[in-house]
């Protein structure tokens, strides 16, 4: 076997192993999920994660494991965005805790078929036409824009969403979760259920993140193993994730700004990819890149803690007095 043929073959036991592990201790129906068991899964798929890491390192070199691990913190560090919509999806359709796990679960492998769909088109795209990287960079350096400048203003509003006006168009919908059930009957026609909805959401509004982060991971590495196990490895740990870090999310106030400055530092090593190659080695841009990424997300993370421990700004105290 080659040593392609190989890596594949350990993912793909690492991957159904990982699978059968989550599927025991999280997704027991009714099951709820303690701070305790969030965090054990977590560290579970993160080391998972790192050890994958240091299998490809032996494997196919440090080159490719460094790309990998670059990836695998992007895609990881955007997965805690996505989990502020989750919550706000949880919230809207008013799902109950003990749902949680099971609808992740099911939202969450659904959102990776059509990731791979997406990677394997993507790929076979910037392999026949060069230049839609260039268009991947300035779409990036855009996004990375709009995020930064974002306001509170602009909240995603679940009910109010294209997504889910246009599920609601098609299908018979109920105001309730039927009991833990996706579809009902009632009155002899089958109606689906505000957990069916969430479902859908919640793995399409996964792919609308994957439009930022397949590109930037894209950005970092071009090689097909990367980028699938990357992707594949983060979104999996995405559910222990949301259990871990669900009451805590919206203290991280400033990870927006710092996820929006790495895809605008991707965009632009995209767009400059020509001239950058021609002066900096790829090892070199992969130590950059990886410490571009680690500085900007746990910097913007620290800052919103210290930010939050200084309690309310003044302004504020003084409106609410008033």
């Amino acid at each position: 076997m080659t040593a392609d043929q190989i890596t594949y073959l350990v993912f793909g036991i690492v991957l159904v192993f990982a699978l059968v592990f989550d599927l025991g201790l999280l997704s027991k129906k009714g099951q709820k999920v303690t701070i305790r068991q969030a965090l054990y899964q977590t560290f579970f798929w993160v080391g998972l994660a790192l050890a994958f890491f240091v299998f490809v390192w032996i494997e196919k070199g440090q080159g490719l494991a460094l790309e990998y691990l670059s990836a695998y913190l992007m895609e990881w560090s955007l997965s805690i965005d996505n989990i502020f919509v989750f919550i706000l999806i949880f919230s809207a359709f008013s799902v109950k805790e003990k749902h949680f796990g099971r609808v992740l679960l099911i939202g969450i492998l659904m959102a990776i078929i059509f990731r791979v769909i997406f990677i394997t088109v993507g790929v076979a795209l910037v392999e026949r036409f060069h230049w839609i990287l260039y268009v991947f960079g300035a779409f990036l350096v855009y996004t990375g824009y709009k995020m930064f400048t974002a306001t509170d203003d602009e909240e995603f509003d679940p009910q109010g969403s294209k997504i889910f006006l246009f599920i609601k168009k098609f299908l018979p919908l109920a105001p309730h979760d039927g009991n833990g059930k996706f579809v009902v009957k009632e009155n002899g026609k089958s109606v689906y259920t505000t957990l069916f909805v969430v479902v859908i959401m919640l793995a399409a509004i996964d792919l609308v993140f994957a439009l930022d982060s397949i590109p930037a991971v894209m950005g970092i590495s071009r090689d097909r193993l990367v980028i699938y196990t990357s992707n594949i490895f983060a979104v999996l740990g995405l559910r222990s994730l949301f259990f871990l870090l669900r009451g805590a999310v919206t203290k991280f106030d400033y990870l927006q700004q710092g996820i929006a400055i790495v895809l605008v530092f991707i965009g632009v090593k995209m767009l400059t990819e020509h001239w950058i190659n021609q002066w900096v080695s790829k090892q070199i841009q992969v130590f950059i890149s990886l410490g571009v990424i680690m500085i900007c997300i746990t910097g913007s993370i620290f800052y919103s803690i210290f930010i939050n421990k200084r309690g309310v700004p003044p302004e504020v105290k003084d409106d609410s007095v008033s």
